[in-house]
């Protein structure tokens, strides 16, 4: 990938987390009434699943690949640190396409944020970022994320992961 690749796809998931920040901050203004409520929290669109774009599932389709191709080394305790920064960085790319190219409608959107934030954060683990925590936890996020998007979007064929 080349730097200027590299550069969008941080600038995107910057984007992302300061939009997930002020959502998060917005959504704590509001309910600061309510002690200890989970201010995101998925939710079907009126008992449907969101409605999804090409982009989308292109890129959720590309990481499930990727994570079901390496599962059983994760399970068996074989991935290498380098083969986790290898696995961090296909999906980071993809969840980088998903940002700059999916278009969804605005309650769809904020719902897809919590789904990337998750990813976004076993991405991290996986890079070995997080101290004192297993990069197998990380690919146990990713994998935890795609269960969650398969549940919540509409993907037509969508298969989750086979253990």
């Amino acid at each position: 990938m080349s730097a200027t690749n590299r550069i969008w796809i941080m600038i995107a998931a910057a984007g992302l987390a300061l939009g997930l920040a002020a959502t998060g901050v917005a959504a704590a203004e509001k309910d600061a009434h309510k002690h200890g409520a989970d201010t995101v929290k998925l939710t079907l669109d009126n008992g449907k699943k969101w409605a999804t774009d090409e982009a989308l599932r292109k890129g959720m389709g590309n990481i499930r690949t990727e994570m079901q191709a390496s599962l059983h080394e994760i399970h068996e305790g074989k991935l290498t640190a380098a083969k986790y920064n290898e696995l961090a960085k296909k999906v980071g790319t993809e969840v980088g396409g998903i940002v700059a190219e999916c278009k969804l409608e605005p309650k769809a959107d904020a719902q897809l944020h919590v789904v990337v934030a998750e990813m976004l954060e076993g991405i991290e683990v996986m890079e070995g970022k997080a101290k004192k925590v297993k990069r197998q936890a990380g690919a146990v996020k990713v994998v935890a994320a795609l269960e969650k998007y398969g549940n919540y979007f509409d993907h037509p064929n969508w298969q989750p992961i086979k253990e």
